[in-house]
């Protein structure tokens, strides 16, 4: 598959300076700082109720941070938001399409949105029905779609128009085994050609094969980050990611 390789003046993709969301009395993120690079593949990790779709919900401007600043590709989320959101696409944890659209409607109406017009749009829909491996049911309405298929049409449509930054809340839900190697591979794909893809999972597995760097979130604040290698001197735990994360995460070794 043909990709774009991007490369300009911005050092940083993502960038969250001094960011707090309180939500009444209640704080969700707290003083996050976090900093992630063009190509980068940055996994974010925490248990749940952490702060992870939070965070995910500012970058992509859908939440407002009550302290601090967000920019994605230089562009500020709060003040310049159509600029920010143009240079992205975002994955939520639960994959949404238009029932009465098929799949192939859904990705030309996702072009349109884009600004793809004519031969290229038509080409990068049928790329994605290819990559996706979308061709059985791409022409069916969605309301027949299983929660797989969907996930494989939104992350489809995610990856249209080649963004810039890449954001997904739990990527693999409702992938098979084949699906989720096809991802994972592009996920590499994508990263070599610059594209920065910034990932919250609980699947520890995915984080540990695909990711440059990992965060840790508890409780809204960030407790750890650096590559796994880093998590693994910090935490004094040999092995597999997830026993690096438990033990982070429940305070042993840190």
């Amino acid at each position: 598959m043909a990709i774009r390789s991007f490369t300009g003046r911005v050092r940083l993709m993502i960038s969250l300076k001094n960011v707090s969301k309180y939500f009444g009395k209640k704080c969700a993120v707290r003083d996050l700082n976090l900093e992630v690079e063009p190509g980068e593949v940055f996994a974010f990790l925490g248990p749940n109720g952490a702060g992870k779709t939070t965070t995910i919900k500012m970058i992509t401007g859908l939440l407002r941070p009550t302290e601090g600043a967000v920019s994605v590709c230089g562009y500020d989320v709060a003040k310049q938001a159509v600029l920010s959101k143009s240079t992205m696409s975002y994955v939520p944890d639960q994959p949404y399409l238009y029932d009465k659209l098929t799949g192939r409607e859904f990705l030309k109406f996702i072009a349109d949105l884009y600004r793809l017009e004519g031969d290229l749009a038509e080409f990068k829909v049928q790329q994605m029905v290819d990559t996706f491996e979308l061709d059985e049911f791409a022409d069916q309405l969605a309301e027949s779609y299983s929660h797989g298929m969907k996930q494989r049409v939104v992350m489809a449509a995610a990856m249209l128009h080649d963004p810039r930054v890449l954001v997904i809340d739990e990527p693999m839900v409702g992938l098979d085994p084949r699906s989720s190697r096809a991802v994972m591979n592009i996920f590499r794909e994508r990263s070599k050609a610059g594209t920065t893809i910034f990932m919250s999972t609980h699947t520890l597995s995915v984080a540990e094969d695909v990711a440059d760097r990992v965060g840790i979130i508890d409780k809204g604040d960030l407790v750890a980050l650096g590559t796994i290698d880093q998590l693994r001197i910090r935490s004094r735990v040999e092995g597999r990611l997830e026993d690096v994360f438990l033990a982070i995460t429940e305070g042993a070794g840190v």
